[in-house]
């Protein structure tokens, strides 16, 4: 008799994959959109003593959604290319749920103007 072959030989490979994925996941563009927004900025620069954050959170890009170690590199990163290529995303406005909604065909009816007439052409005969 031959040897067996071994079972269960790609265990766990899609899950692996899982982890890698939602272990590098960053905040959307539309989620760092309401950060930029004049009273979730603040709260952001200015965040409390974490311990559990890289340099105790104090150095934090909003605009990236990126813990720093020190100043020194959160200075770095603002004039990398990282950082501007998400400026450059972050200029453009992000799609609203009515926005999508109406792309899809499920918004209101687009009937016109409320209470206003509809203007028909009529023919008319004219006597000689």
């Amino acid at each position: 008799m031959g040897r067996l072959r071994r079972k269960r030989t790609h265990h766990g490979i899609r899950d692996n994959y899982r982890k890698q994925r939602t272990r590098a996941y960053t905040r959307d563009l539309d989620q760092i959109h309401g950060d930029l927004k004049p009273e979730n900025y603040d709260k952001m620069k200015n965040q409390e003593v974490d311990t559990d954050l890289p340099g105790l959170g104090q150095h934090y890009c909003v605009e990236c959604a990126r813990h720093f170690i020190a100043d020194t590199h959160y200075q770095e990163h603002l004039k990398s290319k990282l950082h501007k290529r998400r400026l450059k995303k972050l200029e453009d406005e992000p799609y609203t749920q009515e926005e999508a909604d109406r792309a899809a065909g499920l918004g209101k009816p687009d009937n016109g103007k409320r209470g206003g007439k509809l203007s028909r052409e009529i023919d008319v005969e004219m006597e000689d």
